[in-house]
């Protein structure tokens, strides 16, 4: 049991907000809520890494994180809207600092944005 220590002048603090996010019920729902936010990304001409844009916007993790989120990036490739643009050291507290992909949005997507 967490023990919760009242403030100065009583009341009680609200619990802490975990860095949890939440997890989609199926893969094409899942992809619907996250396409949009990577061809914004990709739009904007800088590189990225997915885990960057996907922390920054809180988006929910995908039914098999283990897959689903490479298959987006090969998505996205594929469609033209991004390449590979180099190697950096990922910020997911989970991978402790695995090398991971840089991703760059192609005049592709700068069009599409437009």
């Amino acid at each position: 049991m967490t023990t919760i220590q009242p403030a100065l002048d009583g009341t009680i603090p609200d619990p802490p907000k975990t860095a949890t996010r939440q997890r989609a019920e199926d893969y094409e729902t899942w992809l619907e809520q996250v396409w949009p936010t990577y061809l914004d990304a990709a739009a904007s001409g800088r590189t990225f890494t997915c885990f960057e844009i996907a922390d920054a916007n809180n988006l929910p993790e995908p039914p098999d994180s283990a897959h689903h989120w490479g298959r987006l990036m090969t998505l996205l490739k594929d469609e033209g809207y991004i390449r590979t643009a180099g190697w950096a050291c990922t910020e997911r507290p989970t991978a402790n600092h695995s090398g991971v992909r840089t991703w760059k949005g192609t005049a592709a997507a700068r069009r599409a944005a437009a």
